[in-house]
């Protein structure tokens, strides 16, 4: 089966294959399908951390996976720090390190999260709240990447550009534009310039992989 994403706005997606659905920092959402086998929240910011949010999603056997501070503010297990690997069902989820080299909004020592979800043999990177980093180059096998692009906080589009070429991903999406920070022309410019096939979302919209 095909895995399909759907960019839910900002830095939210919904991730589904035959394996089953994975979450990722969902936020703002307008329904509440109960459908997720698998959510990742990145960090604690609001835009990322939002416990309404998970329980639209949440049904009874969810597993949430989260830095040990977000955890504690889901009221969920499975607190995790960059470097571990967790299998739920079918769905495996590697995180891996996420942070600011050159500003104090998402500091290196927090321990919050990038993952790897592997979902019907399909490799996804999702950079979190990142700055162009020294560990994506360890990243293997990538099928697609999900790069912020907005800059101030995370990646701007030039740098997400070069995080592709460190990554050596088949696919990209950029994220983190058309909400609180990031333009259209930000995502545009990414999507024009990478290295790779990059795909230019609009809120619910999805990409077939």
């Amino acid at each position: 089966m095909a895995v399909e994403l759907k960019w839910l706005g900002h830095a939210s997606f919904r991730i589904a294959g035959a394996d089953g659905v994975a979450y990722i920092d969902p936020w703002k959402l307008a329904d509440a399908p109960h459908d997720a086998d698998v959510i990742v929240v990145s960090h604690s910011h609001f835009d990322h951390c939002s416990p309404d949010d998970v329980k639209k999603v949440s049904k009874a056997d969810t597993a949430v996976i989260a830095p040990a501070d977000t955890i504690a503010r889901l009221g969920a297990r499975n607190a995790v720090a960059p470097g571990e690997s967790v299998t739920i069902k079918d769905i495996t989820v590697e995180t891996v390190a996420a942070y600011n080299v050159n500003k104090a909004f998402h500091p290196r020592g927090n321990n919050w999260l990038g993952v790897v979800i592997t979902i019907d043999g399909k490799r996804i990177y999702y950079a979190g709240d990142t700055d162009l980093i020294p560990e994506m180059s360890d990243l293997a096998d990538i099928d697609l990447a999900l790069l912020p692009v907005g800059g101030t906080y995370t990646l701007n589009a030039a740098e997400a550009v070069k995080a592709c070429s460190a990554i050596g991903c088949k696919h990209a999406v950029p994220y983190h534009w058309g909400d609180i920070v990031g333009t259209a022309d930000d995502a545009r410019k990414f999507v024009k310039d990478a290295p790779c096939q990059g795909h230019l979302l609009t809120p619910g919209q999805t990409l077939t992989l």
